[in-house]
């Protein structure tokens, strides 16, 4: 039949529901509720009451129909109904008599469950069964829950009752302990993209598999979302599904755009960060839908770090690969951590833009510094040149050590520690005249003393935060003249950030002349550093303590007479606070 207005009279039904499945076979992702119910059904062991539980979307009231096909089938009580029977057409069709839906969201009162509950007492006109779904059964009224307690218990044998709810919590438990329940997970975005790509197949739509994952991605677990969705993209896109055009429509952010982002993080290029800012503004980019989405790539990155096989491949796989050589593991960490922070906080900012700007540089502010330019600045200072102001460095360090070495032990103490072999004095190489072949200076070993000198430098300086930590897990390995080279172990390498060596720097220069130059390095496990040298002396301290009450003869005494025990972790040496 042909009108005015197109081909047919006929109107066009929306994707979700022109696909929405009519068999356990046609139904995706919920295998583990289809086995459960084909197993019962093929079993006969069938109950009188389900609860279908699971966020919008995802199936709840197509299997509720499917399993009142299933029951009603006219080939008998079986897993998969023909479809063709009157029954399962007039099912298909919301026509069947015996099967009453009613949407507890509008229908909530105490009466009307009553007059339901009444007409349960009859048997089915047509059917094999009288099968009652109820939707968002949580909208119920306390009443209306009680009125039903006892038929949901004890229905007469040809009643089926199929609850479904999005919120289970607020279900009485009362009634929940009346059902077998079944929650329908959410779909993952692979899946779903998959089943899209199958429809529009089916409906000769061209598409593209990037504006797929991106339908996909939006509707959260949900096919009915995704099937609306497509819908409106093939709307959008004037009959063709396309990435752009989806992009657009959702108004989502570019994966190029957020990658962009990440380049410029990790070159610490902020004026290219805040040129990707002002970019993001004038594509009318919502910088909250941004900030979620950097969230989820750099969810993406981090499993690609510590779980590569958990990663699903995508088009954009060698952009990835190369994003994840630039970060390491501990600064995709702290750039998710930003990100969920400056999206919870972007409503209180002066304005949307200024709020991911500032995002964004606190990123930039926190990032520790990359084990790259630590080595090109050992390397840029691997060569240190003796000036006269080296000569009046060195003796004040040493001179600064010596005032605060530590006192002589006692003789018990001694006793109590291994004596170890006296350490060799620092030697400094003499100074000869410039040759353009020979080196000014020969560089020395690091003795066992310069820890000690190194130790009471930086008890003078006035450090405090993460700078002092790095002071404190620094080993003095060499001092030429004004230029000091300073180790810092692999397991404390992210303390070798920018902000922490210019303050370290500075309190030195300002303590021991501005001509000081000091080079960082990373290497093997510092041995002498002031943070392992205070362990060892407290290690000894405790030791020697543990010792003198171990052979204290009152001490003993009392162990030998009761036969007690001493516990070690109670010692605690003179002088110390817990």
């Amino acid at each position: 039949m042909t009108d005015l207005f197109g081909e047919s009279s006929q109107p066009a039904l929306a994707l979700a529901r022109k696909w929405r499945p009519r068999a356990f076979a046609d139904l995706k992702g919920q295998e583990h509720v289809v086995q459960a119910l084909s197993n019962a059904l093929t079993q006969g062991r069938l109950h009188h009451a389900y609860l279908l539980t699971g966020t919008r979307g995802v199936g709840k009231t197509t299997l509720a129909r499917i399993l009142a096909k299933c029951l009603n089938c006219e080939t008998g009580v079986t897993a998969t109904p023909c479809g063709v029977c009157s029954a399962c057409t007039q099912i298909d069709a919301g026509r069947f008599v015996d099967l009453l839906e009613l949407d507890a969201a509008s229908n909530t009162g105490v009466d009307n469950m009553r007059e339901v509950l009444d007409n349960a007492q009859y048997a089915p006109t047509v059917g094999r069964y009288k099968v009652y779904i109820i939707d968002e059964v949580h909208m119920l009224s306390k009443p209306a829950f009680n009125s039903m307690l006892k038929t949901l218990e004890e229905p007469p044998a040809h009643v089926k009752f199929i609850l479904a709810t999005t919120d289970p919590q607020k279900i009485p438990v009362t009634v929940l302990s009346r059902c077998l329940q079944f929650n329908l997970k959410p779909m993952p975005p692979a899946l779903v993209a998959q089943h899209l790509g199958e429809v529009l197949e089916q409906e000769k739509v061209a598409c593209e598999p990037a504006a797929l994952n991106l339908l996909a991605r939006a509707a959260a677990g949900s096919m009915r979302d995704a099937l609306s969705l497509t819908d409106q993209a093939i709307a959008y896109g004037g009959g063709t599904v396309e990435a752009a055009a989806v992009e657009a429509m959702l108004g989502t952010v570019r994966r190029d755009y957020l990658f962009d982002l990440l380049d410029a993080l990790a070159a610490r290029n902020g004026d290219a960060l805040l040129d990707q800012a002002r970019q993001l503004a004038e594509r009318g980019i919502a910088f909250d839908a941004t900030l979620q989405d950097l969230g989820n790539l750099l969810t993406q990155l981090a499993l690609l770090l510590h779980a590569p096989g958990t990663v699903e491949s995508s088009l954009d796989a060698e952009r990835m690969q190369a994003c994840a050589s630039q970060l390491d593991a501990e600064t995709v960490q702290l750039y998710y951590q930003i990100a969920l922070n400056g999206r919870r906080d972007l409503p209180y900012a002066p304005d949307e833009f200024s709020g991911f700007c500032m995002t964004l540089l606190r990123m930039l502010a926190f990032a520790p510094g990359s084990r790259d330019s630590a080595r090109a600045e050992v390397r840029r200072g691997s060569t240190p040149v003796r000036t006269a102001a080296a000569e009046r460095v060195a003796p004040a360090i040493r001179a600064e050590s010596a005032t605060r070495a530590e006192p002589p032990m006692p003789a018990a103490r001694r006793e109590a520690v291994p004596s170890a072999p006296p350490a060799p004095a620092p030697t400094v190489a003499p100074i000869e005249p410039a040759v353009p072949s020979a080196p000014v200076l020969t560089v020395r070993e690091p003795g066992p003393g310069d820890a000690w000198d190194w130790l009471a430098v930086v008890a003078e300086l006035r450090l405090g935060g993460m700078a002092k930590m790095l002071a404190d897990h620094c080993e003095l390995v060499a001092q030429h003249g004004d230029a000091v080279t300073l180790r810092v172990g692999e397991s404390h390498k992210h303390l070798l950030d920018r902000t922490y060596q210019d303050k370290l720097v500075s309190a030195l220069k300002d303590k021991y002349g501005a001509a000081l130059q000091i080079t960082f390095e990373i290497g093997a496990a510092a041995e002498q550093t002031p943070q392992q040298v205070r362990t060892r002396i407290k290690e000894a301290r405790q030791a020697e303590a543990v010792a003198a009450i171990e052979s204290d003869p009152f001490v003993r005494e009392l162990v030998d007479q009761f036969g007690g025990q001493i516990d070690a972790s109670t010692i605690q040496p003179l002088g110390e606070s817990t």
